[in-house]
């Protein structure tokens, strides 16, 4: 047998008739109902048109309502009276009830939404479908719809100008205490959080490159350093972080043999081999005991979708400080649709929801982003926004966009012949940008673009400050 839908025709009745006779207490609901809130097609219909005559500066009484509700009622075949409207305006109602009732209204339709995600949750979990969600996506999507009744609800906050000074201010005295001056969450890198002042809350970062430049190294560089800060900053008041890092292309076990060779200085490669030396492992077990309680937390999820990835962030934040998330990288996220329209379109949905991610989260997101080929076919190989691959709503939705470009991966290609004229200028250019990597802010929506020079060691796949040369 079925539970019945919960609803309450009287209070429906009763919140009508108080803003039939009192129009201006429209503004004070409005913003928190909404006329699919009502159970019955005929109170919707009442409350929308009533909303839209009041919205345009019209009285909305049972006189201007009538033929606009009855047109609207033809195609459903609901029959209204001529004296319902009139006899809703007559009810004696007080009308300091209206917010308890709009209140009790949303109640009921919330209860009504979690009936039938209920139904809906039980359907697809009989269906069995080869091409549908698995159980554990079910449980996400399940999740993430629970968490946006819940956000519905919640009220955007008008603020007075003077509360937002106050609190720039108190940001700008924050960051002039710090030695960093940064105010977001740092990113180990000193010359790249002067420009940047730090990674943001609610800021979308698009770090971008083509491959071979060192993406996921700068990445899990920036990761490590603001969890390393965050564990040895005991008060609580530095600008590290705790991370959750989503790496879709290499494994946990990939990223923590990056670490680990970033930090004794054995390469990756020699660590995956076995090939240390016997005198190297006291490294390890020193590095193990240092950082047993990183806050790093790493998610290799293949084939994620955006709104699983938001899914499982969410819930990591609520069991940990999460104040950074990574993201490695866009283009391997999907929308969780198989019947996706067309892959541009797809993109533009992804860098929408990451940005949606950062503002509900209130964190930076750092994500990662392929180049297109365009970059190999000029003289000259920086990058620019306009090869941002497939996309351009990436850079219309992101806050920051950085580029890698190493000079010395595409000079080494271009070697001249031993014993000709420009070898000798060649080695000398080579010298100069060895181990080096600009980083290009080529979009900072509220600080200043230019570029960046950082220390890249190829071997151990790690980018740091650069030494200036006296």
């Amino acid at each position: 047998m079925l539970t019945p839908a919960p609803y309450n025709l009287e209070i429906e009745q009763a919140l009508l008739s108080i803003l039939l006779r009192n129009n201006s207490m429209f503004e004070e609901i409005g913003e928190s109902l909404r006329y699919e809130h009502f159970y019955t097609s005929l109170h919707q219909h009442i409350f929308k048109t009533l909303g839209h005559l009041i919205q345009q500066g019209q009285i909305a009484n049972p006189i201007t309502l009538k033929h606009y509700v009855e047109n609207s009622l033809k195609s459903e075949e609901v029959i209204i009276s001529d004296t319902y409207l009139a006899e809703l305006a007559g009810l004696l109602v007080p009308t300091r009830n209206a917010l308890y009732y709009a209140k009790i209204i949303y109640d009921l339709h919330l209860r009504r939404q979690l009936m039938r995600l209920g139904e809906d949750i039980s359907h697809t979990a009989c269906a069995m479908d080869i091409e549908g969600p698995d159980a554990f996506q079910q449980i996400e999507l399940a999740e993430n719809t629970l968490f946006q009744m819940h956000q519905e609800r919640e009220k955007p906050q008008v603020q007075s100008f003077t509360s937002a000074l106050t609190q720039a201010i108190e940001s700008a005295q924050l960051a002039y205490r710090r030695d960093s001056h940064v105010v977001g969450v740092t990113t180990g890198l000193l010359d790249l959080d002067k420009m940047l002042g730090g990674l943001h809350p609610s800021d979308l970062v698009i770090l971008a490159a083509r491959p071979a430049m060192g993406k996921t190294a700068l990445a899990t560089n920036i990761a490590f350093n603001a969890a390393r800060i965050k564990l040895h900053d005991v008060k609580g008041h530095g600008d590290g972080a705790g991370v959750a890092f989503f790496s879709l292309e290499m494994s946990a076990l990939q990223l923590a043999m990056r670490i680990l060779g970033q930090e004794t200085g054995i390469s990756s490669d020699r660590i995956r081999r076995g090939a240390i030396d016997k005198d190297a492992f006291p490294l390890f077990v020193d590095l193990s005991k240092e950082l047993f309680n990183l806050p790093l937390f790493i998610d290799d999820t293949p084939a994620l979708s955006v709104t699983g990835l938001l899914t499982r962030a969410r819930r990591l934040q609520r069991k940990e400080d999460i104040k950074l998330i990574v993201v490695d990288y866009l283009q391997l996220l999907t929308t969780g649709r198989s019947n996706s329209e067309n892959r541009v379109q797809e993109l533009s949905e992804i860098t929408r929801g990451l940005k949606q991610m950062a503002k509900t989260l209130n964190v930076p997101v750092l994500a990662l982003s392929q180049l297109s080929r365009a970059v190999e076919q000029r003289e000259d190989k920086r990058p620019m926004l306009a090869d941002l691959r497939e996309s351009g709503s990436i850079e219309q939705d992101a806050d920051v966009v950085l580029f890698i470009y190493r000079e010395e991966y595409y000079e080494a290609r271009n070697k001249p012949q031993e014993g000709s004229e420009k070898m000798l200028n060649w080695q000398r250019h080579m010298a100069e940008i060895y181990n080096t990597a600009e980083i290009i802010i080529s979009k900072q929506r509220h600080g200043p673009t230019g570029s960046v020079m950082l220390q890249f060691d190829g071997a151990r796949t790690k980018f740091s400050n650069l030494a200036q040369k006296s």
